[in-house]
């Protein structure tokens, strides 16, 4: 079995994005709180806060899924197919509820769904492709923990810097 499909050669990569994205989850669990009131007094902002912890919960969870041992590709490919469906819908009902078509313009709708794609759709992918141990496997699921890593940031910094402005 090669690289791509192949969870016993991912082992370090899993272990650091478990404690890089329970960090940053923690970091914006407290973030928030501490924020909640300003928060709270804007539309759509407690879907993001959110979505946010949730892209940087669905890295951990999918590097706890990686690391565990002895599981072949098979079961691999239908845990991260599971978990990038179930945090996918959860994001896009979260994106759904946030925005308000008469009060958000296009491109920030478009910006929005892009980050919850760039977190969820990749996992899905790589889930399928270790599944069916063809297209890249977990060279996706890489890019749906960047993604999600990336969008859980861009996400925090909007609750914790632009709200203040």
């Amino acid at each position: 079995m090669t690289t791509a499909y192949d969870p016993s050669q991912w082992s370090e990569l899993f272990v650091a994005t478990a404690g890089a994205s329970a960090a940053l989850a923690g970091l914006v669990f407290v973030a928030v709180s501490i924020n909640i009131e300003r928060i709270l007094q804007f539309e759509g902002l407690p879907e993001r806060a959110l979505e946010t912890v949730l892209l940087l919960l669905s890295v951990l969870l999918v590097s706890i899924i990686g690391l565990i041992p002895g599981q072949g590709h098979v079961a691999l490919g239908v845990e991260l197919l599971v978990e990038g469906l179930a945090f996918g819908l959860i994001v896009a009902v979260l994106l759904s509820r946030g925005m308000s078509r008469e009060t958000t313009q296009r491109s920030w709708r478009f910006s929005r769904m892009a980050v919850g794609a760039l977190g969820t759709l990749p996992l899905v992918i790589g889930g399928a492709s270790v599944l069916a141990a063809s297209g890249g496997g977990l060279y996706w699921v890489v890019f749906g923990i960047v993604g999600a890593i990336v969008g859980g940031v861009s996400n925090a910094w909007v609750l914790l810097v632009e709200i203040l402005r």
